[in-house]
């Protein structure tokens, strides 16, 4: 049923050019999985100049190469920190550590729980850690 409230406001997105990516997880209490956090990196990635690209990143169809990207959950404070962590890590060959400690001097109230902080050990693991 939640997907049938938010079909009409993703149709009005498009018609203004928004491009919307949602990737659906439990609350609070849980981490998006490694597939949605790779996915929503990507998605970041579309929208970077070309300059600003990820490396290591396989490029898609819907490169724009310029725009915003607007990441948030309900609150703001852990799925969507736990997303933003995971780029920080790509973009900057960041610790889980560091790119917290970072996304905190921006964002204070980010909500870190033990699952979005094992997210991010595991995602650094597969993708940032050589």
């Amino acid at each position: 049923m939640p997907y049938a409230r938010l079909k009409p406001v993703r149709k009005r997105w498009r018609e203004h050019g928004v491009q919307f990516l949602q990737l659906a997880t439990t609350d609070i209490f849980e981490a998006p999985d490694q597939d949605k956090l790779y996915e929503g990196v990507r998605f970041i990635n579309r929208f970077l100049p070309s300059s600003n690209k990820l490396s290591g990143l396989p490029l898609d169809d819907k490169q724009t190469n310029s725009g915003t990207v607007y990441v948030h959950c309900k609150a703001g404070r852990t799925r969507s920190a736990t997303l933003v962590g995971c780029y920080l890590m790509m973009k900057n060959g960041w610790t889980p550590n560091e790119a917290v400690e970072y996304m905190r001097s921006r964002r204070p109230h980010i909500l870190l729980h033990t699952k979005q902080w094992q997210a991010l050990d595991i995602f650094h693991q597969r993708h940032i850690k050589s």
